[in-house]
């Protein structure tokens, strides 16, 4: 019978075990942002559940830069790499106008409507 305990991939021939995480990578979702169809579906389902969370709001734009060429982003948005990566991540916080910059730098607009 075989041993419930043992990791997955192990042998019993004595070579390495392996646990069932080292074969996968963390998620990224900016992995799976290829189209900009995908970059508009992925904004508003976050920003819809994030209730308008600044936070979660900022850290999308990020990965939907990461997701693009960062330098490139940065450029058009008139930032450094550096500036661009600190102003969305999580510890940034970032100004409206610095939102807006990389929003049109990724090719987004801003946009409001009535929550009513």
């Amino acid at each position: 019978m075989a041993d419930p305990n043992r990791a997955i991939g192990s042998t019993t021939g004595g070579s390495t075990r392996r646990s069932a995480t080292d074969a996968f990578s963390a998620f990224d979702p900016a992995d799976y942002l290829n189209t900009f169809d995908d970059v508009v579906a992925y904004l508003e389902a976050v920003i819809e559940d994030a209730e308008g969370d600044p936070v979660v709001i900022t850290g999308v734009l990020g990965t939907i830069a990461r997701s693009r060429n960062l330098s490139e982003i940065a450029r058009r948005a008139g930032m450094s790499r550096e500036g661009l990566y600190k102003a969305l991540s999580a510890k940034g916080n970032p100004s409206f106008a610095t939102v807006v910059k990389v929003s049109r730098a990724l090719g987004l607009r801003v946009h409001f409507e009535s929550i009513a």
